[in-house]
């Protein structure tokens, strides 16, 4: 691969929503711009969220009205992907009991099942999403049916959900409660799982996508699960001693503090070797020394190089001079 930027390398941009373009209602600073200068560029975008509460149209206005550009077709949600995933499984006609918004009962009606919100005998699946008004009435119905033998399928199983107010519960936090009642494990439509990310390939018509997200466990993990190359943005949910201690399957390619990233060197954003730092492994213990110059960041990616091949998991990372010692601090590592 040659150092041009890393946009270059791609055809297409398959981003998350949530912590890596808006957190709520305010866009991720520096997004609009990065994403402009993609489609400038001849990128293939799509915005692919595990949110199952909106509709794309919905999800395409609150994008424009933040300063990107969007069309309904840009925008893949788990809701999409879960109707998918019951089309397969069901008849047409049969009953969907819906925890969610109007917008998931939508796209269970769009492939031709009938949503209802309350258990009957009759019922054949569940399907469960993120809304902010689901409660334990929604869930005592979806625990019943569940019970009954209902085929279930989750949107997402995100734990929680980036706002501009910190992070909320997120669908996952609801489908672990249904999991502890009913003790059945959910079908997954959204990521990490590859209905959703399929989805979106196909939309985009893309041959060699690129995943960008802010989290481990959905974003990392769904590009890993579709063998894609993946950045890892640091304006949400991951944190610099999580990524360290990352298992393979959730280990990114590139690493940005946030989608600026997508503009710049392949070689400033890859993790791998850096060149203003030193990163030797002692056992279980990385010892760092390096420039003044250096970024915290790029430590970051540098010790994840070092660390990764070394088999991962916990560690303990020790400063060498004054340099690191101010680089691991502004990592909150150490």
């Amino acid at each position: 691969m040659t150092d041009t930027d890393l946009l270059a390398e791609y055809d297409a941009l398959l981003l998350d929503l949530d912590g890596t373009v808006y957190r709520g209602g305010e866009a991720v600073p520096g997004a609009v711009e990065a994403i402009k200068a993609s489609r400038r560029r001849g990128a293939g975008i799509r915005y692919v969220t595990n949110n199952a509460s909106r509709k794309p149209g919905s999800v395409a206005a609150h994008l424009n009205e933040l300063g990107f550009q969007a069309t309904d077709e840009e925008v893949s949600t788990s809701s999409q992907a879960a109707a998918s995933v019951l089309a397969e499984r069901l008849t047409s006609g049969d009953l969907v009991l819906i925890i969610g918004t109007q917008a998931l009962a939508d796209e269970v009606s769009a492939v031709g099942l009938t949503p209802t919100r309350e258990f009957t005998p009759e019922v054949a699946a569940v399907v469960q999403g993120h809304s902010p008004d689901t409660g334990w009435r929604d869930l005592a119905e979806a625990g019943l049916a569940i019970r009954h033998g209902a085929f279930w399928v989750a949107c997402n199983v995100d734990a929680t959900l980036p706002t501009e107010r910190g992070l909320l519960p997120g669908n996952g936090s609801m489908v672990a409660a249904l999991k502890a009642a009913t003790d059945v494990e959910p079908v997954v439509a959204g990521k990490p799982a590859r209905p959703l990310m399929d989805q979106a390939i196909r939309s985009a018509g893309a041959r060699k996508p690129l995943v960008v997200g802010d989290r481990l466990d959905t974003d990392i993990a769904g590009a890993t699960a579709a063998e894609l190359d993946a950045l890892l943005v640091l304006t949400g949910v991951a944190y610099p001693a999580q990524i360290l201690q990352a298992p393979e399957e959730l280990r990114p390619r590139y690493l940005s503090a946030d989608l600026s990233g997508l503009l710049r060197p392949v070689s400033e954003v890859e993790i791998g070797k850096q060149p203003d730092w030193d990163v030797q492994v002692d056992d279980r213990t990385l010892i760092v020394t390096g420039s003044g110059d250096g970024e915290p960041l790029a430590l970051l990616r540098g010790l994840c190089a070092a660390w990764w091949p070394a088999g991962g998991g916990a560690v303990t990372v020790r400063a060498g001079d004054d340099a690191s010692t101010v680089a691991l601090a502004a990592l909150n590592i150490g």
